[in-house]
């Protein structure tokens, strides 16, 4: 029996023979296996099943639902309710992102320059962030009511004029949800900004520096310019997160007075838990859904397009 040139070769280098009659298969189909499951029988089933119970005038318990084809979104699109959430969702998003943006950039520029006890308030500034909305919601609702502590401090500051219950009434209780939501998730784009400007080359600055320019002219130059990418990323997440806003409104307000303080997540739940017309809130999902890839595939591009990336 002969031996190949290519088994000598493999026997010479120390490798084991491959078994005659036996090809070498590439089998990834296991691995990949569980996320194919995760992702089309429950993810997409669920996304296929929840377009099928927005054409129904159902309660989620009755036996027969009734078909009603498309009528639920034509519903909502003349529903005044639903477009007083878009308009919050909207001015959520640019005013928690645009102070957001500038409160990290403002935090991550002080830690990185010579400043004691930086490790303290960096831990100060991300506490925010793993604490549970849930834990907080009472806290808040406490400091922001009509005798709460917030109204206390403006009165021995000589303010007392500005006292006013901020979570009970409508010109107020959105930018109460604001403000707790900038507070909660600044130290996430602190952190991201940190992590960014540690990438920068420090001969940039260094030749800035010789050059004679400014503290202000390095950051709008220097440091901005190469924030772009972690940028871009934190307006992606910041949009889908305005969109599935539901904690903080729920939990401090319950999406009052008024509906003032309603995003499209506590407006599902309403309609869904609270009122029983799954048929409609599974249209608001659905509708939810598609703004959520629209905005995001809109941000993608723009980054692409910033970047030159293709």
């Amino acid at each position: 029996m002969t031996v190949s040139a290519q088994e000598r070769l493999t026997r010479a280098a120390g490798y084991p023979s491959r078994p005659r009659g036996r090809r070498l298969q590439a089998s990834g189909l296991p691995w990949i296996l569980p996320a194919l499951v995760l992702g089309v029988g429950l993810i997409y089933y669920c996304i296929g099943y929840t377009v099928y119970i927005s054409t129904l005038n159902w309660d989620g318990a009755s036996p027969d639902p009734l078909s009603v084809g498309f009528r639920n979104y034509s519903n909502i699109f003349s529903d005044p309710v639903f477009w007083k959430s878009i308009e919050h969702t909207v001015a959520f998003f640019v005013t928690t992102f645009v102070l957001q943006t500038a409160l990290g950039v403002v935090f991550a520029v002080i830690m990185h320059s010579r400043i004691r006890l930086a490790v303290v308030y960096k831990v100060i500034i991300f506490v925010p962030v793993v604490l549970a909305p849930a834990i907080m919601a009472p806290v808040f609702r406490q400091v922001y009511a009509a005798n709460g502590q917030f109204n206390w401090v403006l009165s021995h500051l000589g303010l007392g004029f500005l006292a006013q219950p901020w979570i009970g009434q409508t010109s107020t209780s959105l930018a109460v949800i604001i403000a707790i939501t900038i507070w909660q998730w600044t130290g996430l784009t602190f952190v991201l900004y940190y992590a960014a400007m540690s990438q920068i080359d420090q001969s940039l600055l260094e030749a800035a520096r010789i050059d004679g320019a400014g503290n202000i002219r390095v950051l709008w130059s220097i440091i901005w310019p190469n924030l772009r990418g972690t940028t871009l990323s934190l307006a992606i997440l910041s949009a889908i997160g305005a969109l599935k806003t539901f904690d903080v409104p729920w939990l401090v307000t319950v999406a009052g007075p008024s509906n003032s303080t309603q995003f499209l997540g506590t407006y599902i739940y309403q309609m869904t838990i609270q009122l029983a017309h799954v048929g409609y809130g599974a249209a608001l999902s659905i509708i939810l859904l598609v703004i959520a890839l629209v905005m995001a595939i809109i941000l993608q591009v723009a980054a692409r397009e910033r970047t030159g990336r293709p």
